[in-house]
């Protein structure tokens, strides 16, 4: 692992574990729900849902740090076992346990110790015995292959430096035939160079997100059938936090920008069997033709790895789609 990849997650480390030990209404207005975070002194909504009327919320493990809610549009079934990455004080895993039940079983991955203990402690109140929280990075997940009927994350994988592996961690840990989905932070042009290098934002899920069009290619390349785009929202940074990096002629210049920031919500599932002649790290362009199709969540094949998932928008209008959400 390269050092700035370790140095990149220990940021995030310091950051979350600062967050666990907040009282719940100051770390509400933190990080990937809200500044402050790591440094960035003022206070932002960024992308947080409100989880309130969900079955199975509790209050204690909700810290505002999501940017969705994927347990909404999760399919989670009676007696399944759900794998939730970057777990937290256990808010979605808490939520699929109700979805779930008493035959199923909820395991959360945390790579941050403080954010372990607090889970850990909210599950010793709710007396859950079919709900563990594990010691974990994503991109090497302590899990046997195949256990996993739903893997579940939430403005998490912006944060992990290798989304490659990250993903094919998603596939090996799922069932064949199991789904993920997920809430994460996508990008839609570049940011500036002085926002992407700030290691405040990157613990704030924003300078560690992916071009949306690469995020979406980048599941077709791991393997995934049938992706979905759920649900997807603009999130704006107040110039307040942005003149932190930024002068005030870079801070123009931003302003005028082609681009956008997006909370996504996207599913898709590991084939119930593996096509032939395509492993899980195979581009679609490496398929032939007829499995090329069938990567493709639009319906038809890729042109290139970054139209996997994407059509033009003349080729939207003429068909009467929207384009896969990803114009």
């Amino acid at each position: 692992m390269s050092n700035t990849a370790e140095n990149l997650k220990q940021v995030v480390r310091d950051a979350y574990s600062k967050i666990a030990t907040l009282p719940r209404d100051e770390s509400t207005t933190a990080c990937c729900g809200s500044g402050p975070c790591s440094g960035v002194q003022s206070s932002f909504m960024m992308a947080g849902e409100d989880y309130a009327t969900m079955p199975g919320y509790n209050p204690d493990a909700d810290l505002g740090l999501g940017c969705g809610i994927p347990t909404q549009f999760s399919g989670i079934r009676t007696g399944d076992t759900v794998v939730d990455l970057g777990s937290g004080a256990g808010n979605d895993a808490f939520i699929a346990r109700a979805q779930t039940g008493e035959p199923g079983r909820v395991i959360g991955v945390d790579m941050t110790p403080a954010m372990l203990e607090k889970a850990r402690s909210n599950n010793a109140k709710l007396g859950f015995e079919n709900v563990d929280f594990v010691r974990g990075e994503i991109e090497d997940l302590p899990l046997k292959d195949a256990i996993a009927d739903v893997v579940l994350s939430n403005c998490v994988l912006n944060l992990v430096p290798d989304k490659t592996k990250a993903f094919a961690e998603i596939y090996r840990v799922l069932k064949p035939g199991g789904h993920f989905t997920i809430s994460d932070i996508v990008l839609d042009g570049q940011l500036p160079e002085e926002l992407r290098k700030a290691a405040e934002l990157y613990a704030g899920c924003v300078s560690g997100a992916m071009q949306k069009r690469e995020y979406l290619g980048l599941i077709v390349e791991r393997g995934f059938q049938g992706i979905s785009l759920l649900k997807e929202k603009n999130i704006t940074i107040p110039d307040d936090i942005l003149a932190t990096y930024l002068t005030p002629e870079q801070l123009s210049e931003f302003h005028a920008l082609d681009m956008g920031i997006k909370s996504i919500t996207v599913t898709a599932t590991r084939p119930a069997s593996k096509p032939n002649n395509v492993f899980p790290w195979m581009k679609a362009s490496q398929a032939a033709p007829d499995q090329k199709a069938a990567s493709s969540c639009c319906g038809g094949p890729p042109k290139t790895n970054e139209d996997a998932c994407c059509v033009k928008d003349e080729e939207a209008k003429a068909s009467g789609s929207s384009g896969c959400g990803c114009s």
